[in-house]
């Protein structure tokens, strides 16, 4: 699939996050994550499975943020794994070759681990200090995506990197000429005024990037 956006649902409880995803949905976005904190397996099993739901209704790429015994049992296309998650490694084995797998990366040493695991894509942040994460790595800003697609280029590592972490518009383009491939948006879309207009924008300075060869 190709794209150059994945949207980070938020909110308290799961129906304030299914709300998230059905106004990113109605903006434009073809990829969204399900990211559910401080609930219960049971209440992300029922999450999954409404959000899975939307994004067929939608023809959406869906990510589950973590469990992937959840995105096993379900089906799910995609799960995004963190630094203090399972493995990338022991998820590959456990999904098989099918599933999008995305990691979390914060150093040039975080992504060619990933990459050695058998990821898809990256997650590279935060940009700036953002309240949408607790346990915040240390802040890259613009410098910081510089050095680590320098640092890519020159060993010909090649993998979608997304920026994330308190990303405005005003990002972009910056963002872009550095090299990177697309963004991870969580509150910059659902504050935005005209959320259409933010997906338009990104689509002018993000070329849709190739994730994987498999069917969603």
């Amino acid at each position: 699939m190709k794209t150059n956006l994945i949207f980070i649902s938020q909110g308290n409880g799961v129906e304030e996050n299914l709300n998230s995803i059905r106004k990113a949905i109605k903006a434009g976005a073809d990829w969204v994550q399900l990211r559910l904190k401080a609930v219960s397996e049971a209440e992300i099993m029922t999450g999954a499975k409404a959000a899975m739901d939307l994004c067929k209704e939608n023809n959406v790429l869906l990510t589950l943020n973590d469990h992937p015994s959840i995105v096993k049992e379900l089906g799910i296309p995609s799960v995004h794994l963190g630094l203090t998650d399972m493995p990338v490694s022991e998820a590959r084995a456990l999904l098989g070759p099918e599933v999008i797998i995305g990691g979390t990366a914060n150093t040039f040493e975080d992504i060619k681990m990933h990459m050695a695991a058998g990821a898809d894509y990256v997650g590279v942040g935060p940009m700036r200090f953002t309240t949408t994460k607790k346990n915040l790595s240390p802040v890259l800003g613009l410098e910081g995506y510089k050095s680590i697609i320098e640092k890519m280029k020159s060993e010909d590592l090649d993998i979608p990197v997304f920026a994330i972490g308190g990303l405005t518009a005003d990002d972009f383009l910056s963002l872009s000429q550095v090299g990177v491939h697309g963004v991870s948006l969580s509150s910059a879309l659902l504050n935005a005024g005209q959320p259409e207009l933010l997906i338009e924008q990104i689509d002018q300075h993000f070329s849709p990037h190739t994730i994987s060869s498999k069917s969603i």
